[in-house]
Parts: C-alpha cells; sequence; structure tokens
C-alpha cells in the first residue's frame, strides 16, 4: 500500500484514540510468561512506559492487540 498523508492520519488517529496506558490496575506478573496479567507488558515495558516515545508505546500497543485479539 502507497504510503500517502490519509494513511498518516489514519495510523495517527488510532495511536491517539488509545489510553495513556495499558494498565487495568491488576498488576500481577505472571511466573510463566514473566507478563503482568492485567496489561500484558513485561515489568521492563511496565518500568520503561513513562519515558518512551509514541512510537516504542504504538509497537507494544500492536503487540498487546495481536495478543488479545490474534488474527481471525
Amino acid at each position: 500500500m502507497p504510503h500517502t498523508p490519509a494513511h498518516e492520519a489514519d495510523s495517527h488517529d488510532h495511536a491517539v484514540s488509545r489510553p495513556a496506558s495499558p494498565c487495568t490496575k491488576v498488576c500481577r506478573i505472571d511466573e510463566i510468561t514473566d507478563r503482568c496479567r492485567g496489561c500484558g507488558r513485561t515489568l521492563d515495558e511496565i518500568a520503561r512506559w513513562g519515558g518512551m516515545n509514541a512510537k516504542e508505546r504504538e509497537r507494544i500497543w500492536q503487540r498487546l492487540d495481536r495478543a488479545t485479539f490474534p488474527a481471525r
């Protein structure tokens, strides 16, 4: 798909519509996956979230989206 300004706006709008953080206030790390049972992030991702730029956060959001809604 060609890169167009409209496509950029769609991508940006998707990111803007997200909450500030994936945190669900259910902070329990799964011993097998080493991910939070509430939000799905690793301890490193949780610790670094506040200092991440939008692109880094979006990458994590996309992984969380795939984990929550796998390809159908």
